[in-house]
């Protein structure tokens, strides 16, 4: 059984101890994302731009891992306005839509009140 730890870069990881994903023989845990774009360190204000962001560094992340957003098996979203989750759907059908992974949607409050969504998935490479 091989084990592999994949980072983001984000100092978070290290102040309280996790990976951006986790790779477990075939299987890739993915930490919770949020829709902060790295690249020019910003967040929207719009939980629709924020959710396309997610998917956009889930993509990045799972391309670190050989794999593709076609491996995702599971998804949870996790929204603090259930309201907002409706409006974000054309997003997760763009990137999800013909992957039809099992989804659970979940409200809750986030690390920071600029965060209006958080995607977490699993992924199984069959590759």
């Amino acid at each position: 059984m091989t084990k592999k730890l994949i980072s983001s870069g984000s100092t978070f990881e290290t102040q309280i101890g996790y990976s951006r994903a986790v790779i477990q023989d075939n299987w890739i845990f993915v930490s919770g994302t949020t829709g902060y774009n790295y690249k020019i360190m910003f967040i929207s204000e719009d939980v629709v731009q924020q959710a396309e962001q997610c998917l956009i560094n889930i993509k990045s992340t799972l391309e670190k891992a050989q794999a593709s957003m076609s491996d995702i098996v599971r998804v949870t979203y996790i929204l603090p306005n259930p309201s907002d989750f409706e409006l974000c759907w054309p997003v997760f059908k763009k990137y999800l839509g013909h992957v039809k992974p099992a989804a659970t949607m979940i409200s809750a409050g986030l690390a920071n009140e600029k965060m209006k969504i958080e995607i977490e998935v699993t992924a199984l490479k069959t590759k």
